[in-house]
């Protein structure tokens, strides 16, 4: 028998999701995509769009191909609202900030050269590097002063036609950066996850551990696995020591809650989402949990006489393939709660009391204000 969830409301069928951003959360709907983040004023700066991918062509919704195209929109739309949401929560300001830092004390050294040699104009030139340094500290105070007068809640507008050049060609950038840094984030993960367990096991485990069994496809399946998982659960960890990331894993509990909220038939208040539960399903840190143990199933299918290289190209070959049944189960998972999914879930649930905080009520308002854009005016809209 299926176990009934917790509280008393029914559970609403939707197919919402979010994803928590720097000072902020993005909730995707099924029509409407809405970031809210908080701007150094304290402010909720709101940014809608309509959601892409609802006139696919229908091989797209086919299971297993769905979870596929769903993994890529995630990736590609998420970093965009990362990018956004740390240029409106003021990290470019602070950045800038440091820039200035730096090219003071740069120039603060080669005056202090010059001056023992006695090269008057050498300080000089110097000084005018500091000056440059100084428009974007003037252009962050310029904002502050302007934003003193702004409403709790703002949302954008269209840029004015003298600036729509200026935002082309910081979008360029930004798209150039999003490119580099994929591309960087893509290596990262290929050396990290897939190069070193092979590494560790053939070259480290099965060379010189004394009777450690060779070719042995079972156990290399659990053991490269077993060292993602370590690998992931460090990197995590190590994430957590830095304030901002815990801010962030903060906003990631309030997407949960208020999405748990929304599910359960409440109203969506500060007090409702404070009482629920901060550990969903239907995650994104579950996703890859799950990602990792269907692995397992599908390396016992691999011959265990390849070298690390050929098997490594194997592994990235099939990712496609774990990451669609990875998607199938999170649904089944955030779909049903009975014995089956819950055993499903537990891996996933466990690994997210380290990517998921309790968050402040500033936090949950972030989420309650995206939330409400994000819910479309047809129900039906949401099976």
């Amino acid at each position: 028998m299926s176990k009934k969830k917790p509280n008393a409301c029914p559970m609403r069928k939707t197919s919402i999701g979010g994803q928590a951003l720097m000072e902020g959360i993005m909730m995707r709907g099924p029509k409407t995509t809405a970031m809210a983040v908080r701007n150094p004023q304290g402010e909720i700066v709101l940014e809608k769009f309509p959601t892409v991918g609802k006139k696919r062509h229908p091989i797209c919704r086919w299971p297993i191909v769905r979870g596929v195209i769903g993994f890529v929109d995630s990736m590609t739309l998420g970093y965009k609202c990362l990018m956004r949401s740390a240029e409106i929560s003021g990290l470019e300001e602070i950045e800038a900030e440091m820039e200035r830092e730096k090219a003071e004390k740069k120039a603060a050294k080669k005056a202090a050269k010059a001056s023992k040699k006695g090269h008057a104009d050498a300080v000089e030139a110097d000084a005018s590097a500091v000056e440059t340094a100084a428009p974007a500290v003037a252009d962050a105070a310029n904002a502050d002063a302007e934003a003193d007068g702004a409403p709790e809640i703002s949302e954008t507008v269209e840029p004015a036609p003298a600036k729509k050049k200026e935002k082309k060609d910081s979008s360029l950038l930004t798209g150039i950066v999003m490119a580099v840094s994929m591309i960087f984030a893509i290596a990262i993960m290929i050396g990290l996850f897939f190069l070193l367990p092979s590494f560790l096991y053939k070259d480290v485990m099965e060379a010189h551990i004394p009777g450690f069994p060779r070719n042995n496809r079972f156990l290399q399946s659990l053991c490269t696995t077993a060292i993602r998982l370590l690998l992931l659960i460090g990197y995590m960890s190590c994430m957590l020591l830095m304030k901002d990331i815990r801010r962030t894993f903060q906003f990631h509990g309030a997407e949960h809650k208020t999405i748990f909220c929304y599910e359960h038939g409440l109203e969506l208040t500060v007090e409702n989402v404070r009482k629920e539960r901060r550990f969903h399903p239907r995650c994104g840190t579950s996703f890859l949990v799950l990602m990792l143990l269907v692995s397992i199933l599908i390396g016992f299918f691999i011959p265990a006489t390849l070298n690390k290289w050929l098997l490594t190209g194997i592994k990235l070959l099939i990712m496609p393939l774990v990451m669609g049944i990875g998607y199938e189960l999170i649904k089944l998972c955030g779909r049903y709660d009975n014995f089956m999914t819950r055993i499903i879930a537990a891996p996933g649930l466990w690994f997210q009391r380290i990517t998921v905080l309790e968050p402040d009520d500033d936090m949950i308002e972030c989420a309650i204000v995206a939330m409400k854009e994000a819910i479309p005016d047809d129900q039906s809209d949401m099976l």
